[in-house]
């Protein structure tokens, strides 16, 4: 059974930093493509960052320099460190695994919450 399990999110101040975590089982978690999605209430679901197999990142302006992901093919774990926080990072993060022919799957989500 493939499951993707976030852990990290929380309440944090504007400019805080957390640290999010995708881990993966079930899978060859190293030939997936790793994203983080984020959706805030009564907004579209938001592509913010996105790891290649390969290990090549992309990420949404509205994160540049602030948000970094990586993954670590040993855990099993893919990451996303956010810096300098803002109010409008308010959402749910959800993870998603992805490799052509062989399907994708998705994480629960976890919440994140930027607030004074």
């Amino acid at each position: 059974q493939v499951q993707l399990v976030e852990s990290g999110g929380g309440l944090v101040q504007p400019g805080g930093s957390l640290r999010l975590s995708c881990a993966a089982s079930g899978i060859a978690f190293s030939v997936y493509a790793v994203d983080w999605y984020r959706q805030a209430p009564g907004e579209q679901r938001e592509l913010v960052a996105s790891i290649t197999s390969g290990g090549t990142k992309n990420y949404v302006d509205s994160v540049k320099g602030r948000f970094t992901i990586s993954r670590d093919n040993a855990k099993a774990t893919a990451y996303l460190q956010m810096n300098s926080l803002k109010p409008e990072d308010t959402a749910v993060y959800v993870c998603h695994a992805a490799r052509r022919l062989w399907g994708d799957y998705w994480g629960q989500g976890t919440q994140v919450t930027v607030s004074s």
